[in-house]
């Protein structure tokens, strides 16, 4: 707690590099914006439903905590839509979405930005961070080659806080599924960074969707700050209207009422990770009892008057 704490009050000055396009790939200049007509008619559940079942075994597994079906049809997503997903990490979303979106749909994976990994470990491991920028770079061509190439789907990618202009109000919908808590240990400004550059990639009327480990609204925020991995509602919220955003819905999809956590608990002692307890301890059965996280589930519009109405206005 004290280490990430300590991690977080240094000068990282995400701000200032909000919109900078220094980092801008030739992939960007190759985007292939969705259909808007995908974006009408009635939602293609059927199609969403095919995609999820032709998954594996150990993907499916975590179905009844992540519920991906009820979970991409409160956020409306669709074939043929622009999507961000960010920190994308092991794929587990992407395998669904890449097929879901299909042949005149984009996926985007927004990534960490190069200069962070070095303040998520409390000891700099130099050969860490270089596996993970690498990664990052080559994430357009793995997923590519791992569970993308028939899918048909165009694939980008880009950091955080480095969003190309490119895709300023050319995107349907951001996805950030349990990752908001990621960026508030990262360093001050960078959730901020992270929320307004989804608000700027989104067309106007287009939807954020978040999922993420929910704490209870009592709880004292020094631990609800997120370095336990959880998060108030009420703190998240205000950051995204605060970025101008409006709150249009909450679901409890993927809410867990067995998972009541106190300030002695972290996220990490459920599963899958069940860090806390050892295999056929009675501490490790309780956890498996509780299953995975508490979960809120909202959904943020940006207004139909987008960031080129508010530049007119300002002139």
């Amino acid at each position: 707690m004290g280490m990430k704490a300590e991690k977080r009050n240094r000068p990282l000055r995400f701000a200032t590099h909000l919109w900078s396009a220094a980092t801008i790939t030739a992939l960007v200049h190759s985007l292939v914006y969705a259909d808007p007509q995908a974006a009408s008619g009635e939602f293609p559940l059927a199609v969403l439903k095919a995609v999820t079942e032709d998954q594996s075994v150990q993907q499916k597994a975590r179905y009844g905590a992540r519920h991906p079906v009820e979970t991409l049809e409160f956020f409306e997503v669709k074939p043929g839509m622009t999507v961000i997903e960010g920190l994308p990490g092991g794929g587990w979303y992407t395998r669904i979405l890449a097929p879901y979106l299909g042949d005149d749909g984009t996926l985007i994976g927004a990534h960490h930005a190069d200069e962070v990994w070095q303040y998520l470990r409390p000891i700099r491991d130099l050969e860490w961070e270089a596996e993970r920028t690498e990664r990052v770079r080559t994430w357009v061509e793995r997923t590519a080659a791992d569970f993308a190439a028939s899918a048909g789907v165009t694939l980008l990618s880009y950091q955080l806080s480095k969003m190309p202009e490119e895709l300023v109000e050319t995107v349907d919908r951001v996805l950030l599924f349990r990752m908001m808590h990621n960026l508030q240990e990262v360093g001050d400004g960078y959730v901020e960074a992270a929320i307004n550059e989804a608000y700027r990639a989104l067309k106007p009327g287009g939807y954020a969707g978040v999922v993420q480990h929910r704490a209870p609204e009592s709880s004292n925020d020094d631990w609800a700050n997120g370095d336990a991995g959880y998060l108030k509602p009420s703190s998240l919220i205000a950051k995204f209207e605060a970025a101008g955003f409006e709150l249009v819905g909450q679901s409890e999809i993927n809410a867990n009422p067995k998972d009541r956590p106190t300030e002695s608990d972290v996220v990490w002692r459920l599963p899958p990770t069940l860090r806390t307890s050892k295999e056929g301890t009675p501490e490790r059965e309780a956890m498996l009892a509780i299953g995975e996280s508490d979960r809120m589930t909202l959904k943020f519009r940006k207004p139909k008057v987008g960031v080129s109405a508010f530049i007119d206005e300002a002139r």
